[in-house]
């Protein structure tokens, strides 16, 4: 397989490609944590501000979306990188492309939560200038809240 240039272009939510990249993100979550899993609000067309997409010659590898939080802040929803494609750069190039557009609007902090089995997007925040931060929202009280949540922020 090529590497490719990556290009990350935004996309409506109900985007045919950002459904099934949603949707295997889902099944990949729930295959780690069992269904049902999801310790925050599932996000929607209603709460996410933009979404978006990453290609290599025409061929969706990976998303992102953002969710805005209080005035200024916005939460990543949805990173995922088809496993294929991991480690070429593409959830880099989401994540940069997710700051920019946080930026573009008005959202200087970024917040986020992953599990403490998903090693491979600790190792990616953390090294993107991301700090462990108390669970925030949905993620401060909720039953997995302290088990399977790790959350994260980083001011841009």
């Amino acid at each position: 397989m090529s590497t490719g240039i990556i290009t990350v272009t935004e996309v409506p939510w109900d985007d045919p490609q950002a459904v099934a990249l949603r949707d295997a993100q889902r099944a990949e979550i729930d295959a780690i944590y069992g269904p049902g899993s999801e310790p925050g609000v599932a996000p929607s067309a209603a709460d996410i501000a933009v979404f978006l997409i990453a290609h290599v010659e025409g061929v969706p590898v990976g998303c992102g979306g953002l969710r805005p939080l209080e005035p200024g802040a916005a939460e990543i929803k949805r990173m995922y990188v088809v496993p294929d494609w991991r480690g070429r750069g593409v959830s880099g190039a989401v994540l940069a492309a997710l700051e920019q557009a946080a930026v573009a609007r008005g959202r200087r902090t970024l917040r986020l939560e992953t599990g403490p089995e998903q090693v491979a997007a600790i190792r990616l925040y953390e090294r993107s200038g991301y700090v462990s931060i108390p669970g925030f929202g949905a993620y401060a009280d909720g039953p997995l809240s302290h088990t399977k949540s790790h959350c994260y922020q980083r001011e841009l």
